[in-house]
């Protein structure tokens, strides 16, 4: 007779282990057999993916997830989703977090959310609280963390180690970060309203979305833009099939980046194309992404690849802001390339801003915003690198100031924009800087994290992101699309004064629309 097969506790890592294995097509019988447990036991993991992942990406620690068993809940679930919240939100500011000030914080939010009984933020508190979300440390005294230059050079001579120690190339360390984007924000003769910006007298709805760069520290190897959203299917997009946008996009009814699309994101683009990349160069496939401590950034545990080659490494919240490479110019640079791009093409078309900007959508902007980021050259990445990597090499000869889209530039072109040919430099610079602080993440307020925690939601989103779904999609047949063509055609043969390859163009596309035709006719 058989012994009792001894209890096994698992981890929230092995836990976490089991999804990735699940996930790679791993059987129930396999794994219980690998970890010593029962079937059943690895049916309810797999039931609760999604909770285990939750819980582990909001965690601060990995070494801690490994130790932890539980995901108990406090009596206090409440405060404890406020506190979480509020804690995220300081330390992706870099802001301090002491345990006094965790402590009169969590006395607020405690009678703001309106709960019953006497409440004590002791000590005991405290620690309960880090062990539950997995917190690393909370500073014992009131410390400046947001821009500690002691702390910088602390953290570059660390990660200078971790890369020897790893045998990493500058082509295999990476760095993501987040910002948000007021896509249709056009200057004025007078002012730049954040979100809404003036437009000869009028005033545009907000317009915003999250875009994320990412790149290597050579520069050489910069994936698409990760672009969030709104809506699912923007108006805009009508048939166009998101896979073959500029760049990849997600929605969320905020337009803000989140933990669950990060870790899309991580999984399915930036560890396939990586790995492409390092291929083609004949390297290992292994890489680190370094990132800053956003609340949408999941826990180090939950980012890493199947094989844990390729994995994610944290900026200290006490130095993020003054070493993080995208927010040395990267991203500045990109957005004002984006802006320059949009009054080039306005002058261009001949328009005047007015009905540029009325014609203006979501796609006409994703195409714009990804050759800005293509015309962002690999010196202005790599140079962003100095701080931690000071041996990244840089090309001769390159200059910030041939790189950058100057206020003298964007004046240039607003002098023979109608209407705006005497903006003043003071509003150009407004304008070019308009969302430079705007976070890629949803800052509440407190009164926003008492409703969340609460479970109350923005009815109002959400119902905006579903009328915009409803709109029926067109389809458009090879029969249609030729005509278009073929009218398209006539009207450059009848200009004298089209070149031609531009009728060579739509010759082209005319042949590669009847070619599809035939073949859609002859498998009929």
């Amino acid at each position: 007779m058989s012994g009792k097969r001894k209890r096994v506790v698992l981890t929230i890592k092995d836990k976490l282990d089991i999804i990735k294995k699940l996930e790679d097509g791993g059987s129930s019988k396999q794994l219980a057999v690998i970890y010593g447990i029962g079937e059943t036991t690895v049916r309810d993991i797999r039931k609760n993916k999604e909770k285990i992942i939750t819980y582990a990406s909001s965690s601060d620690s990995t070494s801690l997830l490994a130790k932890r068993k539980s995901m108990k809940p406090s009596m206090y679930e409440e405060l404890d989703r406020a506190m979480l919240e509020w804690f995220n939100q300081q330390r992706a500011k870099g802001n301090p977090v002491s345990g006094p000030i965790c402590a009169k914080r969590a006395e607020f939010f405690f009678y703001a959310l309106g709960m019953d009984g006497d409440f004590n933020p002791s000590a005991g508190w405290l620690t309960r609280f880090k062990q539950r979300h997995s917190i690393r440390e909370i500073n014992i005294r009131n410390e400046r963390l947001n821009g500690d230059e002691s702390a910088v050079e602390d953290f570059c001579n660390n990660f200078r180690d971790f890369v020897e120690r790893e045998n990493l190339q500058p082509e295999q360390i990476y760095n993501a970060d987040e910002t948000g984007l007021f896509w249709k924000c056009l200057p004025s003769r007078t002012s730049v309203i954040k979100g809404k910006c003036t437009v000869s007298g009028h005033k545009s709805v907000e317009e915003r979305v999250t875009v994320m760069c990412c790149a290597n520290a050579t520069g050489l190897h910069k994936l698409k833009l990760c672009v969030v959203g709104k809506a699912k299917k923007p108006h805009s997009f009508k048939s166009t099939d998101t896979s073959n946008l500029p760049v990849s996009y997600f929605s969320q009814k905020g337009a803000w980046m989140d933990l669950s699309i990060f870790r899309q994101w991580f999984d399915k683009i930036f560890v396939p194309q990586v790995r492409e990349y390092l291929r083609s160069k004949g390297l290992q496939e292994k890489a680190v992404l370094l990132l800053d401590n956003s609340p949408t950034h999941p826990n180090e545990n939950v980012l890493r690849s199947d094989d844990g080659q390729i994995f994610a490494k944290y900026l200290p919240p006490n130095v993020a802001s003054l070493i993080q490479p995208s927010d040395q110019g990267v991203i500045a640079t990109m957005k004002r390339n984006y802006r320059a791009g949009l009054l080039q093409n306005n002058l261009e078309e001949g328009n005047d801003l007015k009905s540029f900007w009325k014609k203006l959508t979501l796609l006409d902007a994703l195409y714009e915003i990804a050759m800005a980021w293509n015309l962002v050259k690999p010196v202005t990445i790599s140079r962003a690198w100095k701080k931690i990597l000071p041996t990244v090499e840089e090309k001769e000869g390159s200059d910030f100031d041939e790189e950058d889209i100057s206020v003298a530039t964007v004046a240039t072109i607003l002098q023979h924009t109608k209407g705006l040919e005497n903006v003043t430099t003071e509003t150009i610079e407004k304008w070019l800087e308009v969302d430079s602080t705007e976070p890629g993440y949803e800052v509440l307020t407190d009164s926003e994290i008492i409703r969340r925690a609460q479970g109350q939601t923005d009815e109002s989103s959400e119902n905006e992101e579903e009328e915009i779904e409803l709109i029926p999609e067109k389809h458009i047949n090879h029969a249609a699309a030729l005509q278009w063509t073929e009218n398209l055609l006539d009207y450059l043969e009848q200009q004298g004064d089209m070149i031609l390859p531009d009728r060579l163009v739509i010759r082209k596309l005319r042949a590669t629309i009847r070619n599809k035709q035939k073949m859609t006719n002859s498998s009929q």
